[in-house]
């Protein structure tokens, strides 16, 4: 049975003088332990896909299903790491990667425990008592990260994670990410706008149209990991998956033109 199941779902979101159709009957599986990612031009609706299996958002009809469950709000085994390295500033590293123990009631030893291990696992304990502002970019995320992976989400949803970070920073974080889904078998669903990131990372690359969003491509990915960027059979999908992002570029940038 499909771990996650998205069925014939369809999001419209209700203007002051008009509606927009973000998506248009997305049907969309996944398996336990698959890495997929959401790859299309900005506006085709790939964060507002994310955000309804998140729980974020409600859609206009369809439905989500997640281990035999229809997704109605926001739960513990959906986590969500976004682009906006939402931690908390107020908390140390430590503090903010035992939050959601606290939340869930977890005894006091084995909260230490658990962000003792992170700490270690994300390379961040020479920073446990440090505050957000004293963090680059890379450690910020590697923060939101490690809190995620205390409360043991078994889904990760992780919203353009890496966007905003330096090439050498991302690279690493890319690798650590990948590492860890290796060793824990959870499913993850990222979104991008990167076609290089989309191939280094994932198991299965979803191509969305420009608004309304539906599903262009489902691309398989069979390249072992590691992989490497400057390898043929990379740079051939590569190519076949940017000529298929450029098309609906090029229908955003006509759509954009027309409405001047």
């Amino acid at each position: 049975m499909d771990y996650i199941s998205i069925n014939n779902l369809c999001k419209t979101f209700q203007g002051n003088d008009r509606s927009v159709p973000a998506l248009q009957n997305i049907n969309l599986t996944l398996s336990r332990g698959e890495f997929v990612c959401l790859l299309g031009p900005s506006g085709c609706g790939k964060s507002t896909l994310l955000n309804s299996l998140a729980g974020f958002i409600q859609p206009s009809s369809g439905e989500i299903i997640v281990n035999g469950q229809p997704v109605k709000y926001p739960g513990p085994e959906r986590g969500v790491v976004f682009q906006e390295y939402a931690i908390f500033p107020w908390m140390t590293v430590a503090k903010n990667i035992a939050f959601g123990l606290e939340i869930k009631g977890t005894s006091a030893a084995k909260i230490r425990e658990s962000v003792d291990t992170l700490l270690d696992t994300l390379g961040l304990r020479e920073f446990r008592d440090r505050f957000p502002k004293d963090l680059s970019g890379g450690m910020r995320q590697r923060v939101a990260i490690a809190r995620l992976l205390a409360i043991d989400s078994p889904v990760m949803l992780m919203d353009e994670p890496f966007g905003a970070l330096d090439a050498l920073t991302r690279r690493t974080l890319q690798d650590e990410l990948l590492r860890i889904w290796h060793e824990s078998g959870k499913t993850i669903l990222f979104v991008t706008h990167s076609i290089e990131e989309s191939l280094y990372l994932a198991t299965r690359i979803v191509v969305m149209t420009y608004r309304p969003g539906t599903i262009k491509c489902n691309q398989i990915v069979t390249m072992p990991h590691p992989r490497d960027p400057s390898g043929v059979e990379f740079n051939e999908l590569k190519r076949d998956l940017g000529l298929l992002v450029m098309e609906e570029q090029e229908r955003h940038t006509s759509d954009e033109m027309k409405a001047l």
